[in-house]
């Protein structure tokens, strides 16, 4: 079992770690949505592989945006526990 029961269990925690394994997700989803979008709307307009070039490009871009977002949450949460642990106070189990 990855996470146990406690009563000191930590939601942050929790939340820290679907944000982790939603990146498996939204990586390929976000690449492979931005081709096949791209491609689509670029057919619309006649041009079917400079669409899915773009779409290519902004799905690639959202992928990382998601990544630094995570990344930003990690950071915060990481400087309040420095924060706390140097105020003296015992950590979380």
């Amino acid at each position: 079992m990855i996470f146990k029961k406690t009563e000191n269990a930590d939601p942050g925690e929790r939340a820290l770690w679907g944000d982790l394994m939603s990146l498996g997700f939204s990586f390929p989803i976000c690449i492979a949505l931005g081709f096949f979008l791209g491609r689509w709307v670029g057919g619309w307009f006649g041009h079917p592989a400079v669409g899915q070039w773009v779409g290519l490009v902004w799905g690639i871009f959202t992928a990382f945006w998601e990544l630094y977002k995570v990344n930003r949450r990690m950071a915060r949460r990481d400087e309040a526990e420095l924060k706390r642990l140097q105020e003296g106070k015992e950590p979380r189990e």
